[in-house]
């Protein structure tokens, strides 16, 4: 039996009951999705215990994983360019088999240089391969009909990854140790490389389906492109005032979510005496809004003003970082900031991607997105350590938070300055 038989017979026997096989990968997707995104988030979970077994200080650990988030969004525009030459399922099985491995050789490690080279530069590059440009692939390859709905649904997947697999990372760190922490995310990451071998196929030719929503079988959804293509969408797209404004304003989205909240809320919280599991569980709080609020802004992004929708979302996430310092850190001003925090925690994803397309067309969107998520990821890389290094200076998480809710605001505004008419050759 290959490994192709087990889609193959599953791709029949649900024809046969009308669903089509392109919801079998979306699925596969989604889990490969939320298993990444739990490992992504783990290190912020972890910086305590290195803190008291190694008496590494807070900056040198943030160093580490601000290296993790730069190869994790540097990956982005090269991602596609392998998924398009070697297919989905391949790229993705090698990520999962490199992160995989990179956390299991970090159950030995006793030496900074280690933690670099293995949360630095393999869950980096692992996970850069499994974010977003999959689900947008999965999305445009398998879905002609609802295409919005599943890329909405698999970006939500990173934070439901967040709401299932951080409290309980927290609670084995807590009772066992790191190291247990560390055994169930690779766990987790071997059972979704199964799913993926013998369910997930790169198109729906494959099965000799057509797209869900397609009377036919097409031809493949995404042109082949190489990485000279990835660099020439970049050489055009910097050419205009539009990319700059989207680079920008999703620099500041990484530096006030993944590379601040996600990587240090857990120890902030410590400092004002909240464990780290209750740490853990706002933030599954505010992942449970944000998979609620990230579907509905899919859902207002094809009825309204993109701009305006990214305006409110940076503009109250700017308030709510600013306002937590003064929740007094209790039951009740933590559960406000989960729940304003958490709907726009990466709701500004479809109005930044439908932006990307209106600008430079559906055929360049993806790669140009890419781009634009690279600066996502470097602005969650100076935050990650940005934040570190105030701890460590200032004794202080708060200035890294004030600095970020201004710079959210700045965001909101410098939104604005977008014309909602203007083509994408506009400066």
């Amino acid at each position: 039996m290959t490994a192709a038989s087990p889609s193959t017979a599953l791709a029949a026997t649900l024809a046969r009951r009308g669903v089509h096989y392109g919801w079998v990968v979306a699925a596969v997707t989604f889990l490969t999705m939320l298993v990444t995104a739990g490992a992504v988030g783990a290190p912020g979970v972890l910086i305590l215990p290195l803190q008291r077994e190694f008496g590494w200080d807070t900056a040198t650990i943030s160093a580490a994983l601000a290296i993790r988030l730069v190869l994790f969004g540097l990956m982005g525009p090269f991602a596609a360019v392998l998924m398009n030459r070697y297919g989905p399922r391949r790229i993705v099985l090698c990520a999962l088999l490199l992160i995989a491995g990179g956390m299991l050789l970090s159950l030995g490690m006793s030496q900074v240089w280690q933690l670099v080279l293995l949360w630095g530069v393999a869950v980096g590059v692992g996970t850069g391969l499994t974010a977003l440009v999959l689900g947008a692939t999965v999305a445009t390859r398998w879905f002609t009909a609802r295409r919005g709905l599943v890329v909405g649904l698999l970006t939500a997947s990173s934070a439901t990854g967040q709401l299932v697999v951080l409290p309980v990372l927290a609670a084995l760190t807590e009772h066992w140790g790191w190291r247990a922490a560390l055994l169930l995310v690779c766990s987790l990451l071997v059972l979704t490389g199964l799913a993926v071998l013998l369910l997930m196929r790169d198109r729906p030719e494959d099965l000799g389906l057509a797209p869900y929503g397609e009377a036919a079988a097409a031809g493949a959804a995404l042109a082949p492109v190489d990485a000279g293509g990835a660099i020439a969408a970049l050489r055009e797209a910097a050419r205009t005032r539009v990319f700059w404004v989207l680079f920008a304003t999703f620099f500041i989205c990484g530096a006030s979510t993944n590379g601040l909240i996600q990587t240090h809320f857990i120890p902030l919280c410590a400092d004002y005496g909240i464990s780290p599991i209750q740490g853990a569980g706002v933030l599954a709080a505010m992942g449970a809004f944000d998979f609620i609020g990230t579907v509905a802004s899919g859902w207002l992004s094809d009825r309204y003003d993109n701009r305006w929708l990214l305006f409110w979302y940076y503009g109250l996430r700017g308030i709510a970082l600013m306002c937590l310092p003064f929740s007094d850190f209790t039951l009740i001003g933590l559960s406000l900031f989960a729940v304003l925090y958490g709907l726009d925690w990466i709701a500004t994803v479809p109005p930044t991607v439908r932006l990307t397309a209106a600008r430079f067309g559906r055929e360049k969107a993806n790669l140009v997105f890419g781009w634009i998520f690279c600066g996502h990821q470097l602005g969650a890389a100076g935050a990650a350590y940005g934040a570190g290094l105030s701890r460590d200076v200032l004794a202080s998480y708060l200035p890294a938070f004030f600095t970020a809710g201004a710079l959210c605001l700045f965001a909101a505004a410098a939104i604005m300055t977008l014309d909602r008419a203007r083509p994408a050759s506009a400066r």
